[in-house]
């Protein structure tokens, strides 16, 4: 391998050389080959006494959830350029590793993601965006690792409870289905499969599902657990042998780059199964490159997940721009390409899944740390960072002050690393604009006259890749097109025979499901339509609220006109409404305020100033019932509001102060059956 390495290495002299020359100055971060100046410190990098843990990848988590509602709607050629950034080997942050959410129908961050079984009887596994997404990851990394994970699950696995450990073979058969389903309708393999995010683990579930993966043949598919603290599933497995024997994975969130004993003794692989959820600025990015180094220097871990993948939801629902990239306006096409995407590249572009993390890794003298990886086969990838506590702080946990300062570090290669002729070097500054660099290419080091060590000087909020391989590559795009608003006049009929995807574009669901619907029953106007779809509260991960809502359109929408033909299907109790100016969603959801218009089956109506239906501005009679279309329109005009029921006034001039702006939405009472049609919003900022 040294032989070929060498041979490769002569053909590219001439480049190697001025780099001997010093001129990787010219990118404004000195290279020294020779310690010529007195180093803070010298490290080994050393296979000859083994090597360390196995390395399983670094990816991110689409889900936890509707992260990637967005994306789904965004035009070509656009959405495949995102998509290349996020997966496309040797591109961009080139993951190793999807995780996605199983969809259970409830509110689990940004949104509700559908269930493949909304019903006892039901199944359908073409709705919502995951197994799209996998199938894309996949058409650009055929390796990629596919991991699933529940955070909600449909109600009537509850059988009343708000519980998904009711009836364990029930559950077991649920979530069993869903991997057939991938492998059945889409030809996905799913390689890991957790238990509950960050949620009560049950043991006895545990066996229970490992026995029917088995059962079904998918002895492959492997067990995560539990997607929360390191305990008490660590003591629990030391304690259980059967326990220890059916997880091959503990799975730790925002663990801060560290582990527990209980953890370590179990000998199991370690994860940070999710980590990251920090804002994609220079600080998130700090945060990112630290933590792929540190949890494994400090915490064994062998994968980091980032979550989330990319931020494709409206920015002003929970955690906006906490994605590794940001596309969040299919309208316009635009999206960002965000430093934490590069830091990514400097570990994945220059590893696999089935590399060795070297024995010799660790910390730098004045700050920052250093892991080291090989393949093995004679390859070596050195990775460096030296993110400051001010520029690497993770929006969880607290991170324990600590400095980084300026400083000269020599690394020695021993063992089999001692003939590397030449190492690739990429660099990232994160900090002042005039500084920034994000994953440069800088000459390369030529170690063949200096002994097989070279130095480097480090200053603070860097990032170093220094590795045998060649493959690595800034890809690129032309510039996307500008930023745009939510257009102010948006309508859709919702008439389309073979969607695509299950849900409307644009449409955010928050509680409850809105799908795509044929109305059989009516062969006019309202064939095609837009339907509530559950008729029961889910099993929830969220306080998902009472009322189904989905909202649409811009934050910043104040005075508009929302029109909507509507469809309550139960006949007495049931109601919908159109809403402007909703000002929360995600987690918050409950407590969302606005100014909601509904009618109900038992010929009422009421205007709101929240979903909840606790604020009251006006009730009384309408002339309506279910089983019926009527069209509603809300006019919100400054301090002022007026309703119309079949284009006749129902009730105006009904005053509202608060909120001033927020979404336009759609929504049902409770948790029933009802449908939407040709909805129009038609707005002034």
């Amino acid at each position: 391998m040294a032989e070929r390495l060498i041979q490769a290495s002569r053909q590219r002299r001439a480049k190697a050389m001025t780099a001997a020359a010093g001129l990787a100055g010219q990118a404004a971060v000195p290279l020294l080959l020779c310690a010529l100046l007195a180093p803070s410190g010298a490290y080994v990098l050393d296979d000859s006494e083994g090597l360390g843990r196995e390395f399983d990848g670094i990816g991110a988590v689409s889900g936890g959830g509707a992260t990637s509602r967005l994306l789904v709607n965004y035009p070509e050629p656009y959405r495949s350029e995102i998509l290349d950034y996020l997966f496309k080997p040797n591109f961009g942050a080139s993951l190793h590793i999807l995780k996605v959410e199983i969809g259970g129908d409830g509110q689990t961050t940004d949104g509700t993601e559908p269930s493949h079984m909304h019903y006892a009887l039901d199944e359908n596994y073409f709705r919502g965006y995951e197994w799209w997404l996998m199938k894309e990851a996949k058409k650009r990394n055929p390796n990629i690792t596919l991991i699933g994970l529940p955070w909600s699950f449909p109600g009537w696995l509850g059988k009343g409870f708000n519980w998904p450990y009711v009836n364990l073979q029930l559950t077991a058969y649920y979530i069993v289905t869903w991997i057939v389903g991938c492998k059945h309708y889409h030809d996905l393999d799913i390689d890991y499969i957790g238990i509950w995010n960050e949620r009560a683990f049950d043991v006895n579930y545990i066996k229970v599902l490992r026995r029917m993966l088995n059962h079904q043949g998918l002895q492959h598919v492997k067990i995560i657990a539990s997607d929360n603290l390191w305990e008490p599933i660590s003591a629990s497995m030391l304690l259980d042998p059967e326990l220890l024997k059916v997880i091959d994975v503990i799975g730790a969130h925002y663990p801060g780059t560290l582990t527990v004993k209980d953890a370590r003794l179990t000998k199991k692989k370690l994860w940070s199964s999710e980590d990251f959820s920090t804002v994609n600025s220079d600080m998130g990015a700090g945060c990112w490159g630290r933590i792929l180094n540190q949890n494994y220097v400090n915490g064994y871990m062998t994968s980091t997940i980032a979550w989330n993948l990319v931020a494709s939801y409206y920015q002003q629902l929970p955690y906006g721009h906490c994605g590794l990239m940001t596309a969040q306006e299919p309208w316009s096409g635009h999206y960002v390409v965000e430093a934490p995407v590069w830091v990514s590249a400097h570990t994945t572009q220059f590893t696999q899944p089935g590399w060795y993390y070297l024995k010799t890794v660790g910390h730098l003298e004045r700050g920052g740390s250093y892991v080291a990886l090989t393949d093995g086969l004679g390859n070596l990838t050195v990775i460096v960072e030296t993110m400051s506590h001010k520029h690497s702080q993770c929006i969880r946990p607290l991170l324990p002050y600590f400095n980084v300062s300026h400083q000269f570090a020599t690394f020695d290669l021993k063992g089999s690393f001692s003939q590397i002729p030449e190492l690739q070097v990429w660099y990232t500054k994160l900090g002042k604009p005039s500084e920034r660099f994000l994953f440069k290419q800088l000459d390369s080091l030529w170690l063949l006259d200096s002994g097989g060590s070279f130095t480097l000087e480090l200053q603070e909020d860097e990032l170093f890749t220094l590795t045998t391989l060649t493959s690595g590559r800034k890809g690129s795009f032309p510039p996307p097109p500008k930023p745009q608003r939510f257009p102010s006049v948006y309508e859709d009929n919702f008439n389309i025979d073979y969607p695509f995807f299950s849900e409307a574009p644009n449409f955010a669901d928050q509680t409850g499901v809105f799908e795509y619907y044929v109305n059989m029953e009516d062969p006019g106007d309202h064939r095609f339509t837009l339907r509530q779809v559950l008729n029961q509260r889910p099993i929830t991960w969220a306080a998902d609220a009472f009322n189904t809502i989905s909202v649409i359109g811009d934050y910043t929408w104040s005075n508009l006109t929302i029109k909507c033909d509507v469809y309550i299907e139960t006949p007495e109790k049931g109601g919908v409404f159109i809403a402007g100016r909703v000002n929360k969603g995600g987690i918050l959801i409950r407590s969302a305020r606005g100014i909601f218009f509904w009618i109900f089956a038992n010929g009422t109506y009421r205007v709101t100033g929240d979903l909840a239906g606790w604020i009251i501005y006006s009730l009384g009679h309408a002339d309506v019932t279910a089983k019926k279309w009527y069209t509603l329109t809300l006019t919100l005009n400054g301090r002022f509001s007026s309703g119309k029921l079949n284009g006749k006034t129902l009730w105006k001039n009904i005053s509202v102060n608060f909120p001033e702006n927020g979404w336009a939405a759609i929504g049902t009472h409770s948790f029933e059956f009802a449908q939407f049609d040709n909805f129009r919003v038609e707005a002034s900022h």
